[in-house]
């Protein structure tokens, strides 16, 4: 496991207690040196969700990884579940959609 998907992994545990974690480094699909560490999606399961709107999830996870943030991470694709809402899913978290490629200055 890559330093910086370590580090997040670690702290979603500590601060989190998640049933269920996934922290995928998904630099590659993207337009980024390789071996990076700038894309990730997290799929999140956790007591602490029962309570807690989408936008409100979220948020806590922001504020949990804003070192990583501010650095090397460009890119969160966040699921986060409550417990019963994890279980009365019928498929699994959504896939992250394809890079176009490029960048803004690139393309125009």
């Amino acid at each position: 496991m890559s330093v910086i998907q370590q580090s997040i992994t670690d702290k979603l545990a500590a601060a989190l207690r998640p049933q269920h974690l996934e922290v995928v480094n998904e630099s590659h699909m993207h337009s980024v040196p390789a071996n990076s560490e700038t894309h990730f999606k997290l799929v999140i399961v956790a007591d602490v969700f029962s309570t807690k709107r989408k936008v409100a999830r979220q948020q806590s996870v922001y504020h949990l990884l804003a070192e990583e943030l501010a650095g090397p991470v460009h890119a969160l694709a966040m699921h986060t579940y409550s417990p019963q809402e994890w279980q009365d899913r019928t498929a699994p978290a959504p896939a992250s959609p394809n890079c176009l490629g490029g960048s803004k200055k690139d393309q125009g």
